[in-house]
């Protein structure tokens, strides 16, 4: 269940149902975007932490041959 944003709720009430629809599709859209955003961030997360320990075993095992 979601939870509801009680000052987006006031302020959808406040408005025309038009008005408020419109709003509300907007919020929809913006969610959106902003899922599509976040799974290439969290493989480009998953890459960058891959990369940093490999870069850190490398450099140990450098640093601990010698």
């Amino acid at each position: 269940m979601p939870v509801m944003m009680e000052k987006r709720y006031d302020a959808l009430r406040a408005v025309p149902d038009e008005k408020a629809r419109a709003a509300a599709g907007e919020i929809a859209e913006y969610k959106e975007s902003i899922s599509d955003i976040r799974s290439p961030l969290r493989l480009h997360t998953w890459i960058l932490s891959f990369n940093t320990a490999l870069i850190i075993a490398v450099v140990g095992k450098l640093f601990l041959t010698h």
